[in-house]
């Protein structure tokens, strides 16, 4: 008698894809200025908030390694914009692209106007920026310098470019408290999406891989 095959295993959802799509970063260089960004023709997705805001916890967990983005006890102190590569087989699809962090009280304020300036120049002028992620700490909501930051990048979100705004750190609110900082930040940012990320709870995690895997991917999406 023959023994009938065994049934294959599920294939992976979108979510799924997109999580070990995530899973294939790696470091591709840093850049302590714009011209020393190298140029290529892949879409980048930028990461950027206050050096408070959780954003290399994010990034982390999104791709599933510890250490991918450096998270310094000292908030600040990363003063270069640092990109990764994304692709399966080591073949680069799209960029990943870490700011600095921004606000910190303890960095120079020379420093800090100087990087208020790279990063403007580059949300304005990257020319394959697909999407930008700004990180918010819900229970201090967008700061000034997060409204500047929106200003900056207003012409170019009303022209297409992609927008996200993750509410970090969402384990540290009850359920009321959620959805007050969602409808507060829905009236501040006007646009874009906006999602609870929690890297303890895992919240908002896949979704915001798939999210990512989609804008870089439109033509498969």
């Amino acid at each position: 008698m023959t023994t009938p095959p065994a049934p294959s295993a599920a294939s992976p959802g979108p979510a799924e894809r997109a999580m070990a799509w995530m899973h294939t970063a790696r470091f591709l260089t840093t850049a302590p200025k714009l011209e020393f960004l190298p140029p290529h023709d892949h879409p980048e997705i930028a990461f950027v908030g206050r050096s408070n805001a959780g954003k290399s916890t994010c990034i982390n967990t999104l791709t599933q390694q510890k250490r991918l983005a450096f998270a310094s006890k000292t908030p600040g102190r990363t003063q270069s914009i640092n990109l990764f590569s994304l692709g399966k087989q080591g073949i680069t699809d799209a960029v990943l692209a870490d700011l600095p962090g921004y606000g910190y009280a303890a960095v120079p304020k020379q420093d800090k106007l100087r990087w208020q300036q790279v990063m403007a120049n580059y949300l304005v002028s990257r020319p394959n920026l697909r999407g930008i992620v700004l990180l918010c700490d819900p229970r201090h909501g967008l700061t000034e310098l997060d409204e500047v930051l929106l200003e900056v990048i207003r012409p170019r979100v009303e022209a297409g470019l992609k927008f996200l705004v993750l509410l970090t750190k969402a384990d540290k609110l009850n359920r009321s408290e959620a959805a007050k900082a969602l409808s507060i930040a829905r009236l501040q940012t006007a646009g874009g999406d906006i999602k609870l990320f929690s890297a303890l709870k895992r919240q908002g995690v896949s979704e915001t891989a798939l999210l990512l895997w989609q804008w870089t991917h439109e033509e498969e999406a």
